[in-house]
Order: structure tokens, then C-alpha cells, then sequence
């Protein structure tokens, strides 16, 4: 169980941040009477000033997340997904490094030659950070990584490919996923002083397990005299995936409910685990991640958390008129968790702590479509290099 006393890992610092500052030419002003004079660049820059909730942004683009921290940004991440994407976008810039490394690297495969891709976007990315890194003492500043996901069976493989990422620079965050040996990995990760990042993560169930897992890695090195201080591990909760996998049952079922249910079964296991972090204490955050709808950064508003939407999404939030203010303890009308629950065993399984065991989570749906989307991405990633190997004959 988790330690009920103030942690050793530093809380939320001020919500003055160094490098920051507010930009008199926008209109938008605080509610807070006290700050009302205070203007701010965006909406989710105020978010950042006045509430304890993060932004981090949900990719390593050198211009979004430029972009992201100019809102206000601490954190950001990189995967096989994002790699390709940014391959895809400026395969003119990233074509000589391609070719430069298949003529260092002359036995390298394309699986090879891709992660070093991964990892350089990713070194390049965290620098940008170095500054949020160092004022938030390591809590956040940091860029989140993602281990191989076709080695989410094999606890020992992740933990190897995360202590190769923590090596890389001294802001990164290691993503392991929520599988049955992901929860192995991060306990020992957490041990050996690895801040983590727990992905492919829906459930109520595999929060805790992650909460627990690093519980029992921080007490570890605490009984040991180790540094735990500047340790800042999150887990995501990918809210929108969860919503996706509910409205493809709603279609093979053919059934209805009433409209907007679907967009806040993700919120609503966001918000029941929240409260259960703060009740026990856990030392980590959580993160809301895959975004489908605005609810999934405005109803959580005011938590001591991180949200990571991707550019696209900060720009329509930016755009919006949505009131920036606390909405992490408004509570889900019952009426809509009425229907969630009474229409959706896999909801109530997200929902309820005992709804899936530690040996249920790999083959939960929304884990197997996530894990083989990932995957499917580093065959992508190796195809765009082996494009530039052996391109197709004229």
C-alpha cells in the first residue's frame, strides 16, 4: 500500500515558472479577482499559471512542441508513431542522417537504424526541456520515451531497452507499458532510479497496479539511502482509446445510448482514479493522453496531473472558448455512468478496481488494438528506411 505521509518526491512547485510570462496583447484575463489584471497567452497557458495541471506535449515536432512550450509546455514525448510521422513531414531533412548512418553502421538493419532515429529526435526534443527540467527539479522538463512495444511479454527486454534510454539524456522518462510484464519492468525501472511513464494504460485496475509497482520501487531505494527527490514518473491514462473501443460495441451491438455518454467513459475513470491516488497517497501522476474531445482536458482541469493532446488539439483548445477553471472533482452525472455501466461490461471492467487482474490486462481489447497499432509502427519506421537501403529500381 502507498505511504500516506508527505512524499519525498517534490509536490507541485509555484505556479510562477521560470521563462515564462504572460503576453499583454491577449485578451484573455483571469476569473480570479485577486489575478484579474493578469493576462495570458492562451488558454492552456492560464491552465499552466493558475491551476496545478501540466501540459505536456504529445509529440517530439521540434515546431510544435516549440510551439507547446511557448503555451507553457514541461514535458513531451517520442514513439515509433510520432517517429514516422516526423519522417514522413520532413523526410528531406532526415534523408542525409538516414543515408549517413547506413554508411556508419554498415551491418545495421532497417529495425536498427530506425530506433537510432527514435532516439535522436528524442535527444533533440529533450534539450528544448532542459530549461522546465531544471526549474521543476526533475518532476517534469522531461521527455518521454517509449520502449520497443513488441517486447510487452518480456519484463527483463523492457527494462534493458529503458535503462539504454535513460542513458541518453538526463531529462528523459521511459514509457513501459501496462502489461502483465510492463508492471514487472516499472517496479524494477522505478528501483534502479528510472523515472517511468506507464502507456497503453486504460483501466482503473492497471493504475493501481502501476501505482503499487512504483511504490514498491521508490521504497526500495528508500531503504537503501537512494535519491527518489528528482524523480518524476506519470501514468497515462489514454482516455480517447477507451471512448473508441466503447463506440465500436456500441456499433457490433447495435444498440444506443443516449448522445455524449461515449465521450466521458474515458473522464469518468480519470477522475475515479485520481481520487483514489490522492486517498492513498501514490506518488505519481497521472496523464490524460489520446484526445477525442475537449472533455478530455477540460473536466480535468484543477488535478495535480498532466494532460499531453497533440499540437492539433492545443490549437483548437487555444482557439476555443472553453472557461479555463477546476473541474477535476465535478463529479459524472450519474445518469451517464447509469448507462455506461449498465450497458458496457468492459466499461464496468475500467471502472471498478477489481475488474481486471494483473494476467487480463495484455489481452484487454483497447490494450490489443493500442499494442498492435505500436507495432505496426515500427514495421512503418523500418520501411521508411529501407526505402532509403534499397530503393525500388528505376
Amino acid at each position: 500500500m502507498a505511504r500516506t505521509e508527505s512524499s519525498s518526491i517534490p509536490e507541485r512547485r509555484s505556479s510562477s515558472r521560470v521563462g515564462d510570462t504572460c503576453n499583454v496583447e491577449t485578451e484573455l484575463t483571469a476569473t480570479d479577482p485577486a489575478v484579474a489584471r493578469v493576462t495570458f497567452k492562451s488558454r492552456l497557458h492560464q491552465m499552466t499559471q493558475t491551476t496545478p495541471t501540466m501540459l505536456w506535449n504529445d509529440s517530439a515536432d521540434i515546431g510544435e512542441l516549440i510551439y507547446a512550450i511557448e503555451n507553457g509546455a514541461v514535458g513531451a514525448t517520442c514513439n515509433p508513431v510520432i517517429a514516422v510521422a516526423i519522417l514522413k513531414k520532413e523526410i528531406a531533412v532526415w534523408r542525409p542522417r538516414i543515408e549517413a548512418l547506413l554508411h556508419d553502421l554498415p551491418g545495421a538493419t532497417e529495425d536498427r537504424i530506425g530506433w537510432t532515429l527514435v532516439e535522436e529526435m528524442s535527444v533533440r526534443a529533450a534539450k528544448l526541456l532542459e530549461p522546465a527540467f531544471a526549474a521543476h527539479a526533475g518532476r517534469d522538463g522531461r521527455l518521454s520515451i517509449q520502449t520497443d512495444p513488441r517486447f510487452f511479454r518480456d519484463s527483463e527486454a523492457i527494462l534493458q531497452h529503458a535503462m539504454r534510454f535513460s542513458l541518453l539524456a538526463p531529462n528523459v522518462i521511459v514509457k513501459i507499458p501496462a502489461t502483465r510484464a510492463g508492471v514487472v519492468a516499472i517496479e524494477e525501472a522505478t528501483y534502479r532510479g528510472l523515472s517511468v511513464n506507464a502507456t497503453v494504460c486504460f483501466t482503473l485496475p492497471q493504475c493501481i497496479a502501476v501505482a503499487e509497482a512504483v511504490e514498491r520501487g521508490l521504497r526500495r531505494r528508500e531503504s537503501e539511502g537512494k535519491e527518489i527527490a528528482s524523480m518524476g514518473p506519470v501514468c497515462t491514462i489514454m482516455v480517447g482509446r477507451l471512448d473508441d473501443w466503447l463506440k465500436v460495441l456500441l456499433d457490433r451491438r447495435e444498440i444506443t445510448v443516449d448522445p455524449g455518454i461515449l465521450e466521458l467513459a474515458g473522464v469518468a475513470v480519470f477522475k475515479k482514479t485520481y481520487g483514489i491516488f490522492r486517498q492513498r497517497g501514490y506518488r505519481l501522476r497521472l496523464l490524460s493522453a489520446a484526445f477525442r474531445n475537449h472533455m478530455h482536458w477540460s473536466e480535468l482541469i484543477g488535478a495535480d496531473a498532466v494532460i499531453s493532446p497533440p499540437s492539433a488539439w492545443q490549437k483548437r483548445f487555444n482557439a476555443g472558448d472553453i472557461e479555463v477553471r477546476p473541474r477535476i472533482d465535478d463529479p459524472v452525472d450519474p445518469e451517464v455512468l447509469g448507462q455506461l455501466l449498465s450497458h458496457f461490461p468492459d466499461f464496468r471492467r475500467a471502472y471498478s478496481e477489481d475488474g481486471l487482474t494483473v494476467d487480463e490486462f495484455d489481452s484487454f481489447a483497447p490494450t490489443v488494438r493500442t499494442l498492435r497499432q505500436f507495432i505496426a509502427a515500427c514495421t512503418d519506421l523500418a520501411g521508411l528506411v529501407r526505402d532509403v537501403m534499397l530503393p525500388e529500381p528505376a
